[in-house]
């Protein structure tokens, strides 16, 4: 019986890595896979997951408006899907991640989701939301602080490395634009002052 997953955690906890693990294994096993990833981020060129530590791999694109049953469906014309695997989710919309538990529930297909939970200001993103209200299975991915303590929150950084308290929700960047750090160091960052 298929199921929905939700990978979540802070920034560089390894969840692309991850991901691209969980595609290869599907692989090896002769199953194929639909690699998703969001429109939005173009880091490592549009179409594509690629890891801190140099693993890639194709990738179909969504944006706010694609209908993910029917990419699924459209992606099944030329071969069966054994699992769907969906990097950036933090980005899905409700109506996406209803879709995905119709995948599930109705195709009978495993969707593994990968994303963040929360944004440099410590609110949910809509996507991560609905992930963690509706997933079958909720697995954090664990990174650390620079103190040493599970990081479970990220600051947005200026270019000069000082701590951003407002902006947009979604500023696409790496290392140079995001810090993940404990509850504490958040709370001292955005809150105590």
């Amino acid at each position: 019986m298929a199921q929905l997953y939700f990978y979540y955690s802070a920034m560089n906890a390894g969840k692309s890595t991850s991901l691209l693990q969980s595609s290869y294994n599907y692989r090896e096993r002769g199953m194929n896979t639909l690699v998703l990833t969001a429109a939005i981020d173009n880091r490592y060129g549009v179409g594509k997951v690629a890891s801190r530590i140099g693993l890639e791999t194709e990738a179909s694109i969504f944006s706010s408006e694609t209908n993910l049953v029917n990419l699924v469906v459209d992606a099944m014309e030329s071969q069966d899907i054994h699992c769907v695997l969906v990097d950036e989710s933090q980005f899905l919309s409700k109506v996406q991640v209803k879709q995905l538990t119709h995948v599930v529930d109705n195709m009978n297909i495993p969707v593994l989701c990968y994303g963040l939970r929360t944004d440099f200001q410590g609110e949910l993103f809509l996507g991560s939301n609905y992930l963690l209200a509706w997933a079958d299975k909720l697995v954090e991915l664990k990174t650390i602080c620079h103190c040493g303590r599970k990081a479970n929150m990220v600051v947005r950084l200026d270019g000069d490395g000082k701590v951003m308290k407002e902006g947009e929700q979604v500023a696409i960047g790496g290392n140079e634009n995001y810090e993940s750090v404990c509850r504490t160091h958040f709370r001292e960052f955005m809150w105590d002052k």
